[in-house]
């Protein structure tokens, strides 16, 4: 690999991702190898070799290893997605919300599409020892391990056996994540993971891009990151009901998981649904949870960039 001087570094980045970003990335490449988060190196061992896959268009993440997310650092590697700004932004307001509510009894959380782990080992972190026993749940078995790494880099307890029962949940004295490999559109996926409902509050950032933008998206996302976390409507959808005006809109996990909320009571009478969407996205999945399930106090959260990107609902 040819070596370039500082100068040279930062023009090669610049054609790639314009000034200003090279500027920042090459910042965060010398002290990811200078300093990197605890327990997580970088995929590449000189600043030559980050700029260079770079350029060539793989994701800046993958590159440093790791990802930021709240106090977090969270290992990231491919094809597993990313952790976005956005989710980030409502998984700490989520945080907020449960310590305002401090409830008595510790929470039981389900995290579906759980890619990296993120969503659930936030609110685990935050949360006070002993509050929350976290379920997350993913198709992909390297997002499954990662889950494990991120739990152990992040200092949350996995338990051997799988989460703690229901009735024992009083028992822990610290907070835990079981990370569980299950396909959420099987028709028998609750039996299958072996969940244990009703939880209090179910999360999930599921994949929502229509094939019409899938196919438009840049090529540092499609090249490498799994369709599987991307694509809404996955051929092996077909066995979840969407009326034919919501066909094709990447809409299909939203349904699913209506379909599990209503037909296995996956949620407490009393619990709390939050999903994240996409552009344009939420007044139909706000529509769909009114239709099919029997939560009907939906609102809307708007991400720090002006959209509409959670919608939550309660009984």
């Amino acid at each position: 690999m040819a070596s370039f001087p500082a100068s040279g570094l930062l023009a090669r980045l610049s054609r790639a991702i314009g000034r200003e970003s090279a500027q920042h990335e090459l910042r965060w490449m010398r002290q990811a190898l200078q300093n990197p988060p605890k327990g997580i190196r970088p995929t590449a061992k000189t600043v030559e070799e980050m700029v260079e896959r770079r350029a060539r268009g793989e994701p800046l993440q993958y590159i440093l290893g790791s990802q930021p997310f709240g106090p977090l650092h969270l290992a990231v590697r491919p094809p597993v997605l990313i952790p976005r700004p956005e989710t980030e932004d409502w998984a700490i307001n989520l945080v907020h919300i449960l310590k305002e509510r401090a409830p008595s009894q510790p929470l039981s959380i389900l995290d579906l599409c759980t890619g990296t782990g993120c969503i659930p080992l936030l609110l685990s972190h935050e949360l006070p020892s002993g509050s929350t026993h976290a379920t997350g749940v993913d198709i992909s078995d390297v997002a499954v391990e990662l889950c494990r790494e991120n739990a152990r880099l992040n200092g949350i307890a996995v338990p051997t056996e799988g989460p703690p029962p229901g009735e024992d949940l009083s028992r822990w004295n610290e907070n835990t994540f079981t990370p569980i490999l299950a396909d959420l559109m099987h028709p028998d996926f609750v039996q299958l993971a072996r969940l244990k409902p009703p939880y209090d509050l179910i999360t999930s950032n599921p994949p929502y891009i229509p094939m019409a933008a899938y196919q438009k998206l840049d090529a540092s996302v499609k090249d490498f990151e799994d369709i599987r976390a991307l694509l809404g409507d996955p051929d092996h959808s077909v066995a979840v009901a969407v009326p034919e005006g919501e066909r094709n809109k990447g809409l299909s996990f939203y349904h699913r998981i209506a379909e599990l909320v209503n037909d296995h009571n996956l949620l407490h009478p009393d619990g709390m649904l939050v999903l994240e969407v996409g552009d344009g996205q939420a007044g139909d999945v706000a529509s769909i949870l009114r239709r099919r399930t029997r939560l009907q106090k939906v609102h809307l959260w708007k991400d720090p960039w002006g959209k509409e990107r959670v919608v939550l609902a309660l009984s």
